[in-house]
């Protein structure tokens, strides 16, 4: 991207219209709303499949979840070459990659831990195809066309999760379990051909990469832990991370007591669906609102009351809401998500030209797996507490992470940016 210091050019304010005329952004964004609807029906009927076979209630949780926490450890060890391999073969590898372990699990009766072994195995690979995939938008999109990029792709992860878990319940019911995971694994190859067919084939300096870099950097693995080292000693790159991953992990943790809360306190059957459906409709809600009608200054100055929008819905748990009021608390919540809009331009700009698709692939992998990691902490504190106080805890921890955020300083010299002007998140 051009670096330019006209001031018109950082308020500048895009248009949703303005970021999908851009080619390679279309086919990206398409591509990736089709996989997450495509991962939330794999996941549901992967887990439903799994409790079938065993009717380990454990088990189906681990089948729901084993996606996540090994993306960190991917990330950590391959994250390196998602800079310096070409991203069409890539992401077009990722997809199929996933598309062939969903298709193996429904035509082939492997033993359970097999069958776990084999996705935790592949979601290795994960961060390095989207973090490949992240890196091609930051080049494809200038100023605040980024953020709403961004915004985007969050929109449609809601809609796509839920379309996707919805697609799930129906697949199961209809064709069952194994045939579910079918139809997951035919769209994964679809996203695969498309990617293959319309993405242009980059040469090395089109996007980062080195003939050779790898061999000359001691190996894949040594060039990853030493390119996640550099931008983990980074306090800015650091602290931007923290603040992405952070209140999603807390939210989530509430998130998972959902269900339980709903039954604890009697709701009729049914209700827990429509309490956690609240939360992404808020998101969507959330984004659609902050990302076009707010100017980047004004969505950068908002981080913080977004975060504690996030967090001080929930602490009203404690005081046991009925159903009405529950799914308001919830809805609040999800708005607070838009916070993350006003630290893209600051995180991109923090970033090193040649570890950008590392440092997306990181900051997706380590918001996954403090997610996962979440629901069982606040799990534990709930069989102490009761769900409601676990729930208000979580949120707790969310607001407190605004007040983290509102002791940030300035640094002590600028960072270069990518539109021309230093961005800082402070409480001066």
């Amino acid at each position: 991207m051009t670096p330019t210091a006209e001031p018109e050019q950082v308020n500048h304010r895009a248009t949703y219209r303005e970021v999908l005329a851009e080619p390679r952004f279309r086919l990206l964004f398409s591509t990736r709303t089709v996989s997450i609807t495509a991962d939330a029906l794999r996941i549901t009927t992967f887990s439903v499949l799994v409790f079938a076979a065993t009717g380990s209630a454990l088990l189906s949780a681990l089948a729901f979840g084993i996606g996540f926490i090994p993306q960190l450890f991917g990330s950590l060890l391959l994250g390196s070459l998602a800079d310096r391999l070409p991203p069409r073969a890539l992401i077009t590898g990722g997809y199929a990659l996933t598309g062939a372990t969903a298709l193996l699990i429904a035509l082939v009766r492997l033993p359970i831990a097999a069958s776990l072994g084999v996705v935790a195995l592949v979601s290795l690979t994960t961060p390095v195809f989207h973090g490949a995939s992240s890196r091609l938008v930051a080049q494809s999109l200038e100023g605040d066309a980024y953020v709403l990029g961004r915004s985007l792709n969050n929109i449609a992860a809601s809609g796509a999760q839920l379309i996707g878990l919805a697609l799930g319940g129906a697949a199961v019911a209809a064709l069952g379990p194994r045939r579910g995971l079918a139809v997951s694994a035919a769209l994964y190859l679809g996203c695969a051909l498309a990617i293959r067919l319309r993405l242009p084939r980059l040469q090395p300096e089109e996007f980062g990469g080195t003939p050779g870099s790898v061999r000359r950097d001691g190996g894949t693995v040594r060039a990853s832990l030493h390119g996640a080292g550099l931008l983990l000693r980074g306090r800015t790159v650091r602290r931007l991370m923290l603040a992405q991953w952070l209140p999603p992990a807390f939210v989530a943790g509430a998130e998972g007591l959902i269900v339980a809360y709903a039954g604890g306190h009697h709701f009729a059957p049914g209700w827990y669906a429509v309490l956690m459906g609240c939360l992404p409709v808020g998101m969507l809600v959330g984004d659609l609102l902050v990302g076009r009608l707010l100017r980047p200054p004004a969505r950068e100055r908002l981080v913080v009351p977004l975060i504690a929008l996030m967090g001080l819905p929930l602490v009203g748990f404690a005081a046991k809401p009925g159903v009405g009021f529950s799914s308001y608390l919830l809805l609040l919540c999800g708005l607070g998500f838009a916070y993350g809009l006003g630290l893209q331009r600051p995180f991109l700009d923090a970033l090193p030209q040649d570890g950008q698709g590392q440092a997306f692939g990181l900051l997706g992998s380590g918001s996954m797996t403090l997610q996962g990691v979440g629901p069982a902490c606040f799990g534990s504190v709930a069989a102490g507490i009761g769900t409601g106080g676990a729930i208000a805890l979580a949120g707790g921890a969310a607001a407190l992470t605004a007040g983290w955020i509102l002791t940030w300083h300035p640094p002590a010299s600028p960072v270069p940016a990518t539109t021309g002007q230093t961005l800082k998140i402070s409480a001066r």
